[in-house]
């Protein structure tokens, strides 16, 4: 299971929120690049990036500190966040992210979606699906649609998305373990990469989702806090 250490943009700094609450707010370090220097330094070869403040406004309004993060070598890259059109995804493609992850509009417009995985290739396109109460949440979390968790994956699969990256909102930030249940049931019920994100906070929790068969997982807060180390972390996920 490949492990995806997070740094969440929000005005240029990095932060952790509290269940997806803009209010809830943790600053961390305003210069998020060096979060990925020890990551890549401590032997993780992968990193999770979102961009708080373009989740919410629909552009890439973090991008110079994006640029800075991925000019760092041996990382494998991820963005989401605001990620809408065509344009924004040549823009961090050619600004050396590995892959995008697409939210809002690959809930609204499928269209793009297909267009996206097509022009783009699917090992460079992923579909972050953010649940709350089961239905998927959308502009940086701030809604919540009435769209199915699962029936959506099912419908992303069968437009040919391979990888996605799903968020149990309710257990992000929160220290409370993650959603075993809910990735279970995904893996019974499609053929995807899945990519777990919210509420990891033990070894034991990376353990037992790898155990899963999950493709990635991605830690946040249990890093920041001290709650797991990095190199405790990649052991575990194997």
């Amino acid at each position: 299971m490949i492990l995806f250490p997070a740094i969440d943009i929000l005005g240029g700094k990095a932060v952790r929120l509290l269940r997806g609450d803009y209010e809830k707010a943790t600053v961390y370090s305003d210069r998020p690049w060096e979060f990925a220097m020890d990551f890549a330094a401590k032997g993780c070869k992968a990193l999770h990036i979102v961009d708080l403040d373009g989740a919410r406004e629909g552009s890439a309004v973090n991008l110079e500190t994006v640029k800075e993060i991925a000019r760092i070598p041996g990382l494998y890259s991820e963005i989401g966040g605001g990620i809408r059109d065509a344009d924004t995804v040549d823009l961090y493609l050619s600004a050396g992210i590995s892959r995008v992850i697409l939210g809002t509009a690959a809930l609204k417009d499928p269209v793009f979606l297909r267009q996206a995985v097509s022009e783009f290739g699917g090992e460079r396109i992923a579909v972050g699906v953010d649940l709350r109460d089961g239905k998927v949440a959308v502009k940086g979390w701030l809604e919540t649609s009435g769209k199915d968790g699962i029936d959506f994956l099912k419908e992303l699969e069968d437009i040919g998305v391979s990888s996605v990256i799903v968020t149990d909102i309710s257990r992000d930030g929160a220290m409370n373990g993650t959603n075993l249940g809910l990735y279970e049931r995904i893996g019974k019920e499609t053929g995807m990469k899945v990519t777990a994100s919210g509420g990891i906070s033990t070894i034991e929790d990376i353990r037992a989702l790898r155990d899963l068969g999950l493709w990635g997982a991605i830690i946040g807060k249990a890093y920041y806090t001290g709650a797991i180390r990095l190199e405790d972390a990649l052991e575990a996920a194997g």
